[in-house]
C-alpha cells in the first residue's frame, strides 16, 4: 500500500470520527440543561430521513454487484468512491440523530421541560414528504424501464443506479437545508445559547478531511469523475463548511455572550402561531 492509499485511509478515518463524535455534544447538552428550548426539532428530524437515504446509498454502491456494475459502464470502468467508513458514519449518524429527535418528542421521558421547538416547521415537513414522493417517482420510472438490470444500456436507459441516485440525492438535499432552521433560531434569539458550538467544530473539521479524502481517491484512480460520480459525498464537505462558518460567525462575533431574549423563539413558528404544548 502507497504513501497516498494510507493517507486516504488515515483521512477517512479521522473525518469518520470527528463527524461521529460530532453528533454527541448535542444530546449531551441538552440532557445536561433537561431542555432543548434554543433549538429546533427540525435539525435531528431531518438527519434523520437524510442519514437513512445516504445509508442506503452507500451500502448499494459497496455492496450490490449490479449497481457497481451499473457504475462502471457509466463512468468508463471506475469503481464507486465509497467506502465502508462511509457507510459506518451513515448507520452512526441515523442512530444518534433518532436519539436526539426523541429528546424533542418524547421530552418526558426525558424530563425534558416543553419547548415551542418540539414541534416541526411546515417547512422541514414539506421537504421531508416532498423527498420521499420524489424517490417514489422514480422507482416506479426504473420499475417501468425494460433495461433496469442491464450494465450495457446504464449510460442511456433508467437503470437500478439511477433509484440510487435518487435516493442519495435526498442526502444532498437535507445537506442544502437542515442547518436553515437553526440558523433563523439563533438570529431571532439573538443567541446561540442551547445550541453546541462544539459539534460544528467537529463537523468542519471532518469536511475538510471528508473532501481531502475523495481529491486523493479521485487522483489515484487518474480521473476526476471520482468526484462528479459521488456528488453526495462531494457537497456533504463544501455545504456543511460554509453553514458551519455561518454559526461559528453567530458564536464568536455576533452573539458572542449573548443569553438570548427572555421568551425564545425556539422555532420558526412566528410568536402568534407557535402551537401549543400539551
Amino acid at each position: 500500500m502507497g504513501f497516498l492509499e494510507v493517507l486516504s485511509a488515515l483521512f477517512g478515518v479521522t473525518y469518520t470520527a470527528a463527524w461521529s463524535v460530532s453528533f454527541y455534544p448535542q444530546p449531551m447538552l441538552n440532557f445536561g440543561r433537561k431542555s432543548t428550548s434554543g433549538t429546533t426539532v427540525d435539525f435531528p428530524l431531518i438527519n434523520c430521513l437524510g442519514f437513512t437515504a445516504y445509508l442506503v446509498s452507500n451500502m448499494a454502491f459497496y455492496y450490490s454487484p449490479l449497481i457497481r456494475a451499473q457504475y462502471a459502464a457509466r463512468y468508463k470502468g471506475l469503481t464507486p468512491t465509497v467506502q465502508f467508513n462511509d457507510i459506518a458514519f451513515a448507520a452512526h449518524g441515523l442512530l444518534l440523530s433518532a436519539v436526539t429527535a426523541s429528546q424533542y418528542f418524547y421530552y418526558r421521558a426525558w424530563g425534558f421541560a416543553p419547548s415551542p421547538g418540539n414541534k416541526p416547521s411546515r417547512f422541514i415537513l414539506g421537504i421531508f414528504f416532498g423527498c420521499v414522493v420524489g424517490v417514489v417517482a422514480v422507482l416506479f420510472i426504473v420499475l417501468g424501464s425494460p433495461e433496469r438490470d442491464s450494465t450495457h444500456e446504464a449510460v442511456s436507459s433508467w437503470v437500478w443506479l439511477d433509484a440510487i441516485y435518487a435516493i442519495s440525492y435526498v442526502k444532498l438535499i437535507v445537506t442544502l437545508i437542515k442547518y436553515t432552521p437553526q440558523v433563523i433560531v439563533n438570529h431571532r434569539n439573538r443567541s446561540t445559547k442551547g445550541w453546541s458550538i462544539l459539534q460544528i467544530l467537529l463537523d468542519f473539521s471532518g469536511g475538510i478531511l471528508s473532501i481531502a479524502q475523495l481529491g486523493v481517491d479521485s487522483y489515484l484512480q487518474h480521473d476526476w469523475s471520482g468526484v462528479t460520480g459521488n456528488p453526495v459525498k462531494f457537497a456533504l464537505g463544501n455545504v456543511s463548511m460554509i453553514y458551519d462558518l455561518i454559526f461559528m460567525i453567530q458564536h464568536y462575533v455576533l452573539y458572542r455572550g449573548a443569553d438570548g431574549k427572555p421568551a425564545e423563539c425556539d422555532s420558526l413558528l412566528g410568536a402568534d402561531e407557535e402551537r401549543r404544548i400539551d
